[in-house]
């Protein structure tokens, strides 16, 4: 039995790790802002983060928000995990954050950076865009009576349940660096990503496909966070459609 700490234990890929090496036996500590007995910022850390960390042997770093913070959080982890002597900290992250200059992006991949120098053995895993994600956005941008998206994009979403299984894999290994990146079986384009996502709710919108500007819409058109070599993942985006929504 491992010891393991999950932070953003309670989030969308946090819950189900957790989850997953519960179910495996070993003691799980899971780490959020509002879950007692380790109800913690990470941004803050603290007295909290150095009880949650004292005695584990892994750390599965989940925890992140677009809003920023992120690189303050994993500072304050990554000096807690040396105190406590952490043996192996394992962190989640997506695939072309050191391709496209997108600010979330750029946050992740300072993040890879702490992690990589802090002195505790690592593991790094990049993966794709998760299904859940484009719901979200998809509902947003399916509330006007006109569907807008940015042209000539092409997304490879994986299932976060084959992301969880990896990371749990990974946890239980030793360190191993930077892995190969994980992504979606299928490469497709946002139109017909989110025709899909319309048709499985029963939204009737007109799509109209518009044209950005910048540097992180460019790249995204390049397919810079795309991995069509890692095509590993099984799940497609209409079976997870089909399952979420029953149509």
């Amino acid at each position: 039995m491992t010891t393991i700490l999950v932070t953003g234990g309670t989030g969308t890929l946090g819950r189900l790790v957790a989850e997953r090496l519960e179910a495996d036996g070993h003691e799980v500590r899971v780490l959020s802002r509002h879950t007692q007995p380790y109800a913690v910022d990470l941004r803050e850390g603290g007295p909290g983060l150095a009880a949650a960390v004292s005695g584990a042997e892994v750390i599965v770093h989940c925890a992140s928000s677009p809003r920023g913070g992120d690189e303050r959080a994993a500072a304050n982890l990554i000096a807690a995990a040396r105190k406590a002597g952490v043996g192996h900290l394992v962190y989640i992250s997506i695939v072309g954050v050191d391709r496209v200059p997108f600010g979330y992006y750029r946050s992740k991949l300072a993040v890879e950076r702490l992690v990589e120098n802090s002195g505790v053995g690592f593991t790094i895993l990049r993966a794709t865009q998760f299904h859940d994600l484009l719901v979200q956005v998809f509902g947003a941008l399916s509330k006007p009576p006109v569907m807008l998206l940015p042209s000539g994009v092409r997304d490879q979403p994986v299932d976060v349940s084959e992301v969880a299984d990896r990371l749990v894999e990974l946890a239980l290994a030793a360190p191993a660096g930077r892995v190969e990146d994980m992504a979606g079986p299928e490469e497709r384009s946002f139109e017909a990503l989110a025709r899909d996502y319309l048709k499985a709710t029963g939204r009737k919108r007109r799509v109209v496909n518009v044209p950005l500007a910048g540097k992180a819409y460019r790249a995204f058109r390049a397919g810079g966070h795309l991995a069509p070599e890692r095509a590993v993942g099984k799940g497609t985006f209409e079976e997870y459609l089909a399952v979420r929504f029953g149509r």
